[in-house]
C-alpha cells in the first residue's frame, strides 16, 4: 500500500526548526523601474525568471519577510513602500507536500540598486510582454502581474 501525504504538514526531521502547518506563505515583489520595466531575478541554480521573493518565516512580519527577500535574492538595502496587488489561489506543491499561498506585492524601494544577492544568479529589468508567450509557469506571472 502506498505512503500517504498527509497535506499541511512540513515535518523539518534533520533540523531545528519546529514543524509547519497549514500554508507556506510565498511573497513576490513586483518594482517597476521608470521605463515600466519589471525587475526580475534568476534564483541560484534556476534556468526561469521569476518576480523576487519566497517564503515568509513563521513569527515573520510582512515588511520583514519582503525586506529579508529581497536581500537575499537582488541584494535590496534601505527603505520601501508596499502594497499588496494579487492573491493567488492556494495550490498543492506536490513536491513539498504542502500546501502553498502566495501574495503578489508591488514594492516601491528608495534605492534602486540592484544585483545577484546570496540567493540568486542573475538579476535584470525586462519588459514583461517578453514572457507573454512563455511555456514557463513563473515567467507567466511576470507577464500577468506586470500588466496590473
Amino acid at each position: 500500500m502506498p505512503e500517504e501525504k498527509i497535506f499541511g504538514i512540513v515535518p523539518h526531521e534533520h533540523s531545528q526548526r519546529r514543524t509547519d502547518f497549514l500554508y507556506r506563505v510565498s511573497l513576490k515583489c513586483l518594482i517597476r523601474n521608470d521605463n515600466g520595466k519589471v525587475l526580475v531575478v534568476k534564483e541560484a541554480n534556476r534556468t526561469w525568471w521569476d518576480l523576487p521573493g519566497g517564503g515568509m518565516d513563521h513569527g515573520e512580519s510582512i515588511k520583514a519577510a519582503l525586506a529579508r527577500e529581497m536581500r537575499e535574492e537582488v541584494s535590496l538595502t534601505g527603505g520601501f513602500t508596499y502594497r499588496i496587488i494579487a492573491v493567488e489561489e492556494p495550490k498543492v506543491l506536490e513536491a513539498f507536500s504542502f500546501w502553498q499561498i502566495r501574495l503578489i506585492f508591488e514594492l516601491s524601494p528608495d534605492n534602486m540598486v540592484f544585483s545577484p544577492g546570496e540567493d540568486g544568479d542573475e538579476v535584470t529589468f525586462v519588459d514583461p510582454a517578453a514572457f507573454k508567450d512563455s511555456n514557463v509557469l513563473a515567467e507567466q506571472g511576470v507577464y500577468r502581474f506586470g500588466q496590473l
